[in-house]
């Protein structure tokens, strides 16, 4: 069932300072997005969310922030053996390859191409995650979200290693030196952490997750019709407020 639920406390549950490095304006339409680059749904969601997005004429007053969320903050810094992971996860290979043929499907009819077989390894989130964070204070977060998803998803590269990061990072339109620079120091380190917390008080346990202006949130990949009405509804209530209503 598609899940759309009003949050009339979301405010409060968020981390002191999450918000103030937005600069939307009241005619912004925010939208936060909880997700994991290793997570095909969320590649889904961002299709999907984007087609709404044109759909409903949101495109271009849509204020995108991706959040941070590792389905396994526990994984060994240098990844697992993909298959292998997964196998254990799912139950065998194949339980995996039908998962997988099922995400494929899904993915052939949003224009995403998942080539599972060229990735090897499952990595560790944590720095990618820190770089969308450092890509977000430069405008370039949306765009590095996208690279990430394709680099991994369609072209089996290993997101978890420094050297592929800063790569994926400049055909983002990031410079090349900063984001070295900044991958191999420690900012962004209790930023990201605290997102992560933030995430959890509000109790999300899966990914993708959306909010949409503070009020409405939206779980799992839903189809573009769930999210037009999720976007509507939102700016409506967004308009009401501002009249007093």
């Amino acid at each position: 069932m598609p899940s759309l639920m009003k949050r009339m406390s979301l405010k409060a549950d968020v981390a002191p300072g999450m918000k103030a490095h937005m600069g939307q304006s009241t005619a912004v339409l925010s939208i936060e997005i909880y997700s994991d680059v290793v997570c095909p749904w969320c590649y889904v969601g961002k299709r999907r969310l984007e087609q709404a997005l044109e759909t409903a004429g949101y495109a271009s007053r849509a204020h995108i922030l991706w959040r941070p969320f590792e389905l396994n903050p526990t994984m060994p810094k240098s990844g697992m053996d993909r298959q292998a992971y997964l196998d254990a996860k799912f139950g065998g290979p194949e339980a995996r390859r039908a998962m997988e043929q099922r995400i494929a499907n899904a993915g052939e009819a949003d224009g995403i191409v998942f080539a599972f077989d060229r990735i090897e390894r499952t990595p560790n989130t944590f720095d990618a995650h820190r770089l969308l964070w450092f890509a977000q204070q430069h405008g370039k977060q949306d765009d590095l979200a996208e690279a990430l998803f394709h680099a991994y998803f369609s072209e089996g590269r290993d997101i978890g290693d420094g050297p592929t990061l800063v790569e994926i990072a400049v055909e983002a339109g990031l410079g090349r030196g900063e984001a070295r620079q900044f991958l191999s120091g420690d900012a962004g380190i209790e930023e990201v952490r605290a997102e992560e917390a933030a995430g959890h008080r509000l109790g999300i346990r899966g990914v993708p997750y959306f909010l949409l202006n503070d009020t409405y949130a939206i779980s799992g990949a839903q189809f573009p019709d769930i999210f037009v009405a999720a976007l509507q509804r939102a700016d409506v209530d967004r308009a009401e407020r501002k009249v007093g209503r």
